[in-house]
């Protein structure tokens, strides 16, 4: 096994989370906030979008299963990387688009992968790509939420469909 890891953010944490918890080779998805200001921040905190922090997921993977750059495969289709601060009806700065690196060859990878999602998006890529923040989890209601509320309204109306996506863009990944 090579343990690697990812931190990205897609909008609502709850959505990215439930797609990478079913993606073959994916550990662990832990929802958190990351690039903000505050030390600790709440849920409550964060939807101020005071603080700064995006709503993100750390993910922990076996890159002999599934390398990077298709974990960021995913990420462009399970999103739309081209509004700013914004997926669908959540707004705010929490919600941007953003891909965190920890060293230049995963910056390199990335702008790879956005060069080539760009392709398939007749407005520009806004996602942010900087470097690795401290990462804080957050609280233990928003792990797991969709498989936890599949039927709650927000997870039938905006998670659904983009779980739906990937597994029908990417059946060959699915767990």
């Amino acid at each position: 096994m090579k343990k690697e890891r990812l931190v990205l953010g897609g909008g609502c944490f709850w959505c990215v989370e439930a797609v990478y918890s079913n993606v073959k080779g994916v550990l662990q998805a832990i929802s958190g906030y990351a690039g903000g200001a505050r030390k600790n921040p709440s849920y409550e905190n964060v939807c101020t979008g005071a603080t700064g922090h995006a709503e993100i997921v750390d993910i922990t993977f076996d890159a002999e299963i599934i390398s990077k750059e298709e974990l960021l495969e995913i990420f462009f289709v399970i999103h739309n990387p081209t509004t700013l601060n914004q997926q669908g009806a959540d707004k705010g700065t929490q919600y941007r688009s953003v891909i965190y690196y920890e060293s230049q060859e995963d910056k390199d990878i990335i702008d790879k992968v956005i060069a080539k999602a760009q392709q398939a998006y007749g407005d520009p890529i806004v996602t942010e790509v900087s470097p690795l923040p401290e990462v804080y989890p957050a609280e233990a209601y928003h792990q797991n939420y969709y498989q936890q509320n599949p039927m709650q309204g927000y997870c039938q109306v905006v998670i659904k469909p983009k779980l739906q996506k990937f597994m029908l863009t990417f059946p060959d990944k699915l767990t």
